[in-house]
C-alpha cells in the first residue's frame, strides 16, 4: 500500500487518513494519533507502508505523529492483530484511490508496481520485484493520466 500516491506534485504535503467509510481527512499540521482516536474510539490507525499481504496489521502508537506525505488507514479494532488478506488490501487500495481522486479535484491516482515476471515473492508488498524473496525497497513510477 505504500506505493499509493496522489499525482499532484505541486500540492503541499499532508498526512492523509482514509476512514472506514472511505472518506479522506488531510492534515497539513502535526497531529497525534491520540487526537484522531478521541474522535474515532472504535478504530486504530495504521501506516499504509507497514501493511503487507498475509501479515498481521499493527496499530501506530497513540503518541506518534502522522507524517506529511504518508497515507494512513483507520481500521476497526476487530482487525487489529489480524492477518491482512490480499482481497482486503485490494479493497483498501480501491477505497484510497477513490478518496484521493475525489480530493484531488478529479485527477487520477496512480499505482505502480514492478514487473512480476520471473520473480519469487513471499507475498509482501515490499518483496514485489525482489528476485531472492528478501525484502527490498523500490520506488513506484507515478504519472498523471490525462482525462
Amino acid at each position: 500500500m505504500g506505493i499509493c500516491s496522489s499525482c499532484d506534485a505541486t500540492a503541499v504535503a499532508t498526512a492523509k487518513l482514509i476512514l472506514q467509510d472511505g472518506s479522506l481527512q488531510e492534515f497539513s499540521y502535526p497531529v497525534k494519533v491520540s487526537y484522531i482516536l478521541q474522535k474515532h474510539p472504535s478504530m486504530f490507525i495504521v501506516n499504509s507502508d507497514d501493511m503487507e499481504f498475509d501479515d498481521v496489521v499493527s496499530a501506530i502508537r497513540e503518541e506518534d505523529v502522522l507524517q506529511p506525505g504518508q497515507l494512513y488507514f483507520a481500521l476497526p479494532l476487530a482487525r487489529l492483530r489480524q492477518r491482512l488478506q490480499p482481497q482486503e488490501m485490494a479493497a483498501l487500495a480501491v477505497k484510497a484511490s477513490s478518496a484521493l481522486s475525489k480530493s484531488s479535484g478529479g485527477k487520477h491516482v496512480c499505482f505502480a508496481t514492478p514487473s512480476l515476471s520471473n520473480t519469487k515473492s513471499s507475498g509482501r508488498v515490499s518483496d514485489v520485484g525482489s528476485r531472492s524473496g528478501r525484502r527490498s525497497s523500490f520506488t513506484g513510477m507515478l504519472s498523471v493520466i490525462p482525462e
